[in-house]
């Protein structure tokens, strides 16, 4: 199913939508479509909505499982556009956003789908939940000059923090129960990333809600779906695991030709497993066993 449009799309997706969870994919270019297409459909996604440009090119096999919206992701609000308009539509459904090259990971995702993951993040009344963005890399940048390798990628393994996130319109107090987390090549390459983009948080999975808005900061405008947790205990975290950073570094004209590699002394190959991202701490399973 294709549509021409973001507002063609919001029209008919009332109908097509009416079961979750649902896969927002934003496609900024061809790096791995198919493949992040791929691994979001295997955790039992019920639809995946792919907004991209209109020469972005896919196998008939694959594009028949998926919805495609023809959406220039370069024009300003492409990502607010997409995801609040679909909050609209899909009120009552658990949605989840994320970029080409991007693979989500939850605890036990090997052999637990996304929707059982979520009616149990649903039963201990969470609205939201937590993702941390885990930036991917080849270690050989001249075999893979836009630094994305399926086979060859690498995570930092440490290197990780938080602070408190500041309310500025309550003298600057801390909100309670929301952090920003850092870390990985927006950290070790700040100089290049802007300020504004170094967080690598992101409330990527949430129950969409009539009113609800997310920001151009990845947070949204109803302070408790900020939140990484509940009141009274640990709740499930997730990951996703990133090559966009790094592909963006390399495109980058100020920071192309000053990267020969990402790899340092805390980096270790990816294993594509929920269990190596649970023993360096990047996703927790909360009460979920």
């Amino acid at each position: 199913m294709r549509f021409a449009s973001l507002d063609q799309y919001l029209q008919k997706a009332p109908e097509i939508l009416a079961k979750g969870p649902i896969c927002l994919m934003l496609a900024e270019d061809e790096t791995e479509v198919v493949a992040t297409i791929r691994h979001h459909l295997d955790l039992g996604f019920k639809h995946l909505v792919m907004f991209g440009a209109t020469d972005i090119a896919l196998p008939e096999a694959v594009e028949a499982k998926i919805i495609r919206v023809d959406h220039d992701m370069f024009r300003d609000n492409a990502l607010t556009d997409a995801v609040n308009g679909t909050i609209e539509v899909a009120a009552g459904q658990w949605l989840y956003y994320c970029y080409n090259a991007e693979f989500l990971f939850y605890p036990f995702c090997e052999n637990r789908t996304v929707g059982e993951m979520l009616a149990f993040h649903t039963e201990e009344r969470r609205d939201s939940m937590l993702t941390y963005v885990v930036d991917l890399y080849a270690s050989d940048l001249k075999k893979a000059r836009n630094a994305v390798s399926i086979e060859d990628a690498c995570l930092d393994k440490s290197g990780y923090y938080a602070l408190a996130r500041l309310d500025a319109a309550n003298h600057n107090h801390p909100f309670e129960r929301q952090l920003d987390f850092f870390g990985g090549l927006r950290w070790r390459y700040e100089e290049y990333i802007p300020q504004e983009r170094r967080r690598i948080d992101r409330i990527a999975i949430f129950r969409a809600a009539k009113g609800l808005r997310l920001r151009p900061d990845h947070t949204f405008n109803i302070d408790e779906y900020n939140t990484y947790a509940c009141p009274w205990h640990h709740n499930l975290t997730a990951a996703i695991c990133s090559f966009r950073t790094a592909k963006a570094l390399c495109r980058n004209p100020g920071s192309a030709s000053k990267i020969n590699t990402f790899t340092w002394y805390n980096s270790t190959p990816f294993t594509w497993h929920s269990q190596q991202l649970l023993d360096f701490g990047l996703m927790e399973p909360g009460q979920w066993f």
